[in-house]
C-alpha cells in the first residue's frame, strides 16, 4: 500500500515532502508507531531522488517527529498530535444546526474495555460468559462457506432468506407471532428497525405517542425525524391508552416488559391500545426487546398475535439474547409497510452484513439459540432472585423493587430521599456501576430510583457489589 503524498512540479521537492509528512503526523493520519516506506521505495513512488527523501527523514527525525530503528526502519515517534482541528467552521451556512448536535445526549453508551468497572449493573448488556463461542464459531465457518459460493453481488435489503425463515419459525414458536419469512426484514439491531419505520411513517410535525418513562433512544430518534413526541404516562397496567392524543400516527410501546419500570401491559389495556390505533389510523410499534426471559406468571400474547387489522409492527433484537455487538434485529411488518421499508433500507444502507446473518440462520436452525436462551434464563433467574432477596433484606430501608416478571433488568424505587448522584459517584470509586431512572423520563415527573441491569454482572459478584452499595448508603442516607 502506497503512502499518500502528492508532489507538484519540480520545485521545492524537499519542502513539499517535509510539509506533507509533518502535517500527516500532526493530524494523526500517520499514527504513532506507523512505519514509513524505505527511502528508496518512497523515492521511486514519487519520482524524486532518494537523497531528497533521506534528507527529509533526517530533518523530521531531528525534530522528533520520526525515530529510526536500526534493522527495522523509520517510524512515527510516540508524540501527541499538535494540531487541533476546528470543531465548527464559522463560514458553514448550517454551523448553528451542526452545533445543535453537540447537545444531543447519547444514552446507553457502553464503556470501552478499559473503562469497565469490576461490578457493573449497566442495562442492555448480556452474559458474555454464557455465550456459546464454539457453536458460534462453527456457524460462522458455515457462513463463510455460503459466502464463498456466492457471486460477489450485494445482498438483498430485506436480509438473507435463510435467516428470515429461521426468524419467522423462532418467533412464531416462542411468542406466537403470526408471520412467515416473507414478512420479516433483517435490520442492524432494533434501533435501525425503529429508524426505518420512522422514515416511512413520519413527516415533520407528525405525532408519535410513547411511554413516559420510556426508551430514550427511541424518543430521540423520533425527535430528529421532526416528530412531536407525546409523552404518555404509565401505571400498573402499562401505557395509559386514554391519554394518547388525537392525530397520533405512530405509537411506540414495550408491552411485554415496560421499559424501564418492568411491568407487563394488562390484556385489557392491550385490547384498548389496538382499538385506539384503529380509531386513529395509527401504526403500533411493539418493541419486544427481551421477552424470552420470563420468570413468573403466565406468558402473555404479543400485540401482533392479537392484531386482526394490520396495525402492529413487531420489532425484535438478538442483542439481548446473544451479543449486542452482532447488531442483528428484525421487524415483522403489516403488508402495507413491507415494500416501503425494504426500499428505505436499500437506500440507507443497502443491507445488513450477510456473514452474521448466515451464521445466525444456522445457529437458530440447529437449535443452538433455544439452548442458549434456556441456559441464560437459568442464570438470569438466579441473579434476579439474589437481587430481590437483598432488596427485601438489608437494602429494604432504602429501596423497593418494581415487580418485573421478565427481562434482564429491574427498577429500584427510592423509599426515602437519597442523593443518587452522590451514591453513584461513591459507588464508582469502589468499582460499582449504578445508573439512575431519571434520564428515561421526558415530561412526567421522574421517580427517584435506579435501573439495575443484571445481564453483565456475574452471579457471584452481586453480593459483594451490593455490600458496597449498602455501606455507602449507611454513610450518606
Amino acid at each position: 500500500m502506497e503512502l499518500h503524498i502528492v508532489i507538484n512540479g519540480r520545485k521545492d521537492l524537499a519542502q513539499q515532502l517535509y510539509r506533507q509528512l509533518r502535517d500527516a503526523i500532526e493530524d494523526g493520519r500517520l499514527a504513532s508507531g506507523a512505519r514509513l516506506p524505505p527511502s528508496r521505495l518512497l523515492a521511486e513512488q514519487l519520482g524524486i531522488s532518494r537523497k531528497t527523501v533521506a534528507d527529509t527523514y533526517a530533518q523530521l527525525t531531528y525534530e522528533d517527529y520520526l525515530v529510526g530503528r536500526i534493522g527495522s526502519g523509520t517510524f512515527v515517534n510516540a508524540r501527541a498530535a499538535t494540531r487541533v482541528r476546528s470543531r465548527f467552521a464559522s463560514e458553514l451556512a448550517e454551523a448553528d444546526f451542526i452545533r445543535h448536535w453537540q447537545d444531543v445526549p447519547i444514552p446507553f453508551r457502553h464503556p470501552t474495555l478499559e473503562g469497565t468497572l469490576r461490578y457493573d449493573f449497566i442495562g442492555g448488556a448480556t452474559a458474555r460468559s454464557q455465550f456459546p463461542h464454539d457453536d458460534w464459531r462453527r456457524c460462522t465457518q458455515h457462513a463463510l462457506r455460503q459466502m464463498a459460493s456466492a457471486r460477489g453481488f450485494y445482498g438483498q435489503p430485506e436480509g438473507v432468506e435463510a435467516l428470515r425463515q429461521a426468524i419467522a419459525r423462532h418467533i412464531s414458536f416462542a411468542r406466537g407471532v403470526r408471520c412467515t419469512g416473507d414478512d420479516v426484514i433483517v435490520c442492524s439491531g432494533a434501533q435501525q428497525a425503529l429508524d426505518l419505520l420512522a422514515r416511512v411513517m413520519l413527516q415533520p410535525g407528525s405525532v408519535v405517542a410513547m411511554e413516559d418513562p420510556g426508551y430514550t433512544p427511541a424518543r430521540l430518534l423520533f425527535g430528529i425525524q421532526g416528530a412531536q413526541v407525546a409523552s404518555i404516562p404509565v401505571d400498573a397496567e402499562g401505557m395509559r391508552v386514554d391519554a394518547i392524543p388525537d392525530g397520533t400516527r405512530l405509537i411506540y410501546v414495550t408491552p411485554s416488559h415496560q421499559f424501564p419500570l418492568g411491568m407487563p401491559m394488562s390484556p385489557a389495556r392491550r385490547e384498548a391500545l389496538l382499538q385506539r390505533a384503529r380509531e386513529l389510523g395509527a401504526i403500533v410499534i411493539e418493541d419486544d426487546y427481551d421477552s424470552e426471559f420470563r420468570y413468573e406468571g403466565r406468558p402473555t400474547d404479543s400485540l401482533q398475535s392479537m392484531d386482526e387489522h394490520g396495525v402492529v409492527a413487531y420489532v425484535g433484537t438478538f442483542s439481548k439474547t446473544l451479543l449486542p455487538e452482532l447488531r442483528l434485529g428484525y421487524a415483522i411488518l403489516p403488508g402495507v409497510l413491507l415494500e416501503p421499508l425494504i426500499k428505505v433500507k436499500q437506500i440507507t444502507d443497502w443491507h445488513s452484513s450477510t456473514l452474521p446473518q448466515w451464521a445466525l440462520a444456522k445457529f437458530i436452525d440447529e437449535g443452538s439459540l433455544h439452548k442458549h436462551i434456556r441456559r441464560c434464563h437459568a442464570v438470569y433467574s438466579s441473579r434476579r432472585e439474589r437481587i430481590l432477596a437483598r432488596v427485601a433484606g438489608d437494602l429494604a430501608p432504602w429501596f423497593d423493587a418494581v415487580p418485573a416478571v421478565a427481562g434482564a433488568h429491574m427498577a429500584l424505587l427510592c423509599k426515602v430521599p437519597i442523593d443518587l448522584p452522590l451514591l453513584m459517584e461513591q459507588a464508582r470509586k469502589v468499582e460499582v456501576g449504578l445508573y439512575p431512572l431519571a434520564p428515561f423520563y421526558h415530561q412526567q415527573a421522574p421517580q427517584s430510583g435506579l435501573l439495575l441491569g443484571f445481564g453483565a454482572i456475574e452471579t457471584l459478584d452481586i453480593d459483594p457489589a451490593l455490600d458496597r452499595v449498602r455501606d455507602i448508603l449507611l454513610r450518606i442516607a
